[in-house]
This record gives C-alpha cells, sequence and structure tokens, in this order.
C-alpha cells in the first residue's frame, strides 16, 4: 500500500475560478482544496504555466500556486 503523500486533508468541492498570469486568466473548476493545495479541473491545459495565481469566485481569494501534476485536463496545485 503507498503512503499517504498529502500534508492536509482535502475535501470535495466544487467552485469556480480562474487560472491567472501575465495579464491573462483562464476559467477553471476547482474540485477539491485543502489547507495545501487544490485540484483543478481546466478545458484544455496547453499554455498554463508552473507558477500562476488561483482565483476562487465564491471566497474573493487570490493564492499562489505550484503545479505538481498534471493528467489531461486536471492538475494539482500547491499553495505558496
Amino acid at each position: 500500500m503507498l503512503p499517504h503523500r498529502r500534508k492536509a486533508p482535502r475535501r470535495r468541492v466544487l467552485k469556480t475560478g480562474s487560472i491567472e498570469f501575465a495579464d491573462t486568466a483562464i476559467e477553471c473548476t476547482v474540485r477539491n482544496m485543502s489547507a495545501t493545495g487544490a485540484a483543478i479541473e481546466v478545458v484544455t491545459p496547453l499554455f498554463i504555466p508552473d507558477r500562476f495565481t488561483l482565483f476562487i469566485q465564491s471566497e474573493q481569494s487570490r493564492r499562489a500556486c505550484r503545479v505538481v501534476w498534471r493528467s489531461g485536463r486536471r492538475m494539482g496545485v500547491a499553495f505558496q
């Protein structure tokens, strides 16, 4: 059995957000979150950099992020 790699427990969510970088904003959906990161889904992962700001509309919050994994249209990010 593989050891649990997350530093904080995650909770499933369905929130609208945007990936912001270099005067660009790409819409995304936040699928789960924890105190240390999130899993997000985008229409296309092309041209999304490894570091960006995640804006979550319902919370009016911005978090600096670093991509830790990518799989198809989903990616996991760690909050900085």
